[in-house]
């Protein structure tokens, strides 16, 4: 395995040739990204990956293909107190389009990647095999590891090689993913098909009776651009990305019983936000990043930037079998429901969840920003500084709570950011020293900052020792920079 240093001075040369694009727009709908730029150029040489043709995109008519389902993956191996999976990374061509086979990165030749189940309290060991031409790693999103098992972004495994992440699991239940996080090519490789859920079942959730085994239904949203031949095209205009997939799936169905759902859904775009809505319908909210909220929330409209996940149950048993309800971004059709059948309910959402944890005094106020140094080739910084991974930016005590205001430096040009802190989820306390809104609720890991604005969020930095990273989790930033590292210290 490369060391840090090596590592660096390899991504370094890589992006080099990045860099002749020197105009950006970055935000909800409109980024342009110089590292998309190389990739354009470099496609032919990415095993699996053909060149992209100009030309539009084959037709698809809405609602015209089934939504799937991420199968669950069954350990290879069990042990008293732990499951153990192997999961093989390879190119694969996939359908996505009908009837068009479309070169993609998977863990384990599909898109999305397996769902891994596991319990609170107990111990997930995972082999992961690179069999791609590039190196890769693993982060488990919202995960409460080791900092051996974080994925952090220089700690790769190379082509031909694999290597173990174990995760313990010491957490509530919440939805969590798994992606790829090695450092100036995440962007392309999430964007490609590495990414797959993990969901944290927690036994004290078995008394709130909510909607369960096929009724809980995990939900990958995400766009894409496509070329003449149906090829995935990473590069340009996210903007551009006009395709919109659920669960790997261009604006499906999915045929649903008139009775209550559990839906986790999660935006797995690497730069994009949705504003989601039902057409009106009522969505109840119960979770967020790090898993169920103190009591439900009606919703009619939720807004998800990247990496953010958001639970929410919805009762079809108010409609009429044939009711279609379509779940939009804002006027954009994402997915349709289309009620089949009836069907016995014994679920339920009852009016408390879980209570909210109330965290110690903070003894550790810091100030985070992020933004671009836009005076010749775009760079991303946090702080004024742009990601070396020899540098550690913050010492954290184990054991103490912080304070973080995370401002948006970028208002002269538009640029939104999100921030994600890897280790601990946090807690919103204000925007702007207003309120936080409806979206940051709960326990959060991901958390929305528009150009000129401040998020204030308190954590704990409790149990594990060494380093982490935190960045905006807009891939493409990141890809450029925006991340620092701090390390947890005795």
């Amino acid at each position: 395995m490369l060391n840090r240093r090596n590592m660096l001075a390899v991504g370094a040369l890589t992006l080099g040739g990045a860099m002749g694009v020197k105009g950006l727009l970055f935000g909800d709908r409109t980024a342009f990204s110089a590292v998309n730029q190389r990739v354009i150029g470099s496609a032919a040489h990415v095993h699996g990956v053909r060149p992209a043709r100009i030309g539009a995109a084959p037709a698809v008519a809405p609602f015209s293909v089934r939504m799937p389902v991420p199968p669950v993956l069954r350990p290879m191996a069990s042990t008293a107190d732990a499951d153990i999976y192997r999961i093989d990374i390879r190119p694969a061509n996939i359908e996505i389009l009908p009837g068009v086979s479309t070169p993609v990165f998977t863990y384990g030749g599909q898109l999305v990647g397996p769902t891994i189940r596991a319990r609170t309290g107990r111990r997930v060991m995972i082999r992961y095999g690179n069999g791609l031409d590039r190196p890769t790693n693993v982060h488990l999103h919202g995960g409460h590891v080791e900092a051996d098992n974080d994925g952090h972004p220089m700690e790769v495994i190379q082509p031909g090689r694999a290597r173990w992440y174990n995760y313990p699991n010491r957490q509530q239940g919440a939805t969590l993913w798994y992606h790829d996080h090695s450092h100036h090519t995440e962007a392309e490789n999430v964007y490609r098909g590495l990414h797959g859920f993990y969901l944290v079942d927690d036994d004290s959730e078995r008394s709130l009776r909510l909607p369960q085994g096929e009724y809980d239904v995990p939900i990958m949203l995400r766009d894409a651009l496509f070329d003449a031949d149906g090829g995935m095209v990473f590069g340009g205009n996210p903007a551009e990305r006009g395709t919109m997939l659920a669960n790997g799936k261009p604006q499906p169905y999915f045929p649903v019983a008139a009775r209550k759902y559990r839906f986790r859904l999660l935006n797995s775009a690497t730069e994009r936000t949705f504003l989601l809505n039902l057409g009106g319908a009522e969505m109840t909210q119960i979770a967020s990043d790090g898993g169920l909220l103190p009591a439900p929330v009606p919703r009619t409209e939720i807004r998800l930037s990247s990496a953010e996940r958001v639970e929410v149950v919805v009762d079809f048993s108010r409609y009429p079998v044939g009711t279609q309800l379509v779940l939009s971004d804002g006027v954009t059709p994402l997915l349709r429901f289309d009620v089949v059948r009836r069907a016995v309910d014994f679920s339920r959402v009852p009016d408390r969840l879980r209570p909210l944890p109330v965290p110690p005094p903070a003894t550790v106020m810091r100030e985070v920003t992020l933004g671009f140094d836009m005076a010749g080739a775009p760079v991303g910084l946090v702080n004024g500084k742009t990601f070396d991974p020899n540098r550690v930016d913050f010492q954290v005590r184990r054991g103490t709570t912080e304070i973080w205001n995370i401002t948006n430096k970028d208002s002269e040009f538009g640029f939104t950011h999100n921030f994600h802190m890897h280790l601990v989820q946090f807690q919103v306390l204000d925007r702007d020293g207003r309120s936080p809104s409806p979206d940051d609720a709960g326990r959060k890991d991901t958390v929305l900052v528009p150009p000129g604005t401040s998020v204030r969020v308190q954590a704990t930095f409790a149990d594990y020792l060494g380093r982490y990273v935190y960045h905006c989790h807009f891939l493409e930033h990141s890809s450029l920079g925006m991340m620092a590292q701090m390390e947890i210290v005795p």
